[in-house]
């Protein structure tokens, strides 16, 4: 029983992240219909950001984590006007090679610029609690809270603010949202806002328990994609449901086999539901895509 609970607290950990993170790719994916396949390398710049912040400028741990997230809002801006606003009327598979060539680029500049090795951010709360037979860090318990409180947040945020009812308004019809006066333009600049800001708030998040790399990004990136295809695309409840699911089989399938076959256990998940549910769990069946 012990060593159920403690998979089920690192389950939660990890699936929190998870869920950080597919929450920015299902908003951008609601907007624009299209996946962001660089948003796991945006999650990967946040780690880097705050890394550089608190080992080469000295910043505290929570300064450099709200830095490095509003310098990779900045980003997803800068990232939706040059790579997916000049292609979002395009058709066919145009929108999905400009994202493909903003990972390979992304990716590729970091290994560039600071090399290959992996780095790790000092833990800022090393202590440990044993609570009921598990073994919970400080840290680890830090990445529950913040990332519950996120979600709760965001959604207070969509559901009871002005701007968040322009991007589900844009979200779920955009030529309807135009007609009555939403500026489209700045709901998507917005939405990749918040998108890359989560992405980085995740990273900074786990960067002092993992270690960050620029291949990071690639794997998170895909698992967020199962998450969102889980719950369903577009679906900011399912986001959250499928990254908790993600995160709890991981660890479970882990600790009770062995931590190599961990992402079998996850993406073996993604088929079993889609072969019983093929929208996902809140996910919608949409004609004509």
């Amino acid at each position: 029983m012990e060593l159920f609970l403690q998979q089920v607290f690192n389950g939660v950990m990890l699936g929190s992240t998870y869920a950080i993170v597919a929450l920015g790719l299902t908003m951008v994916f609601g907007i624009l219909h299209v996946p962001n396949f660089a948003h796991g390398q945006m999650y990967m710049l946040g780690a880097y950001v705050c890394f550089f912040l608190v080992t080469i400028f000295g910043f505290a741990y929570w300064p450099a984590l709200a830095v490095s997230a509003i310098v990779l809002a900045l980003a997803g801006v800068v990232l939706e006007f040059l790579v997916f606003k000049p292609v979002r009327n395009a058709g066919g598979i145009t929108p999905f090679i400009s994202a493909l060539g903003a990972l390979i680029i992304l990716e590729n500049a970091v290994v560039v610029l600071w090399g290959p090795e992996g780095h790790r951010i000092p833990n800022p709360y090393p202590g440990i609690i044993d609570a009921f037979g598990i073994t919970m860090s400080t840290q680890r318990l830090l990445v529950i809270g913040v990332a519950m409180g996120l979600i709760v947040l965001l959604q207070i945020f969509i559901k009871k603010t002005t701007l968040g009812s322009t991007i589900e308004a844009v979200a779920q019809n955009k030529e309807g949202a135009t007609l009555v006066g939403i500026n489209v333009n700045r709901v998507s600049s917005l939405t990749f806002a918040i998108s890359t800001g989560l992405a980085a708030v995740a990273a900074c998040l786990v960067a002092p328990i993992f270690m960050i790399s620029p291949s990071m990004g690639s794997l998170v990136g895909m698992k967020a994609f199962v998450i969102v295809i889980l719950g369903g695309l577009g679906s900011i409840p399912g986001a959250i449901v499928g990254g908790l699911i993600l995160g709890l089989i991981e660890a479970i399938g882990g600790g009770y086999f062995s931590a190599a076959y961990k992402d079998v256990f996850g993406f073996g998940a993604l088929v079993l539901i889609l072969a019983i549910r093929p929208t996902g769990l809140f996910g919608k069946e949409i004609k004509g895509r």
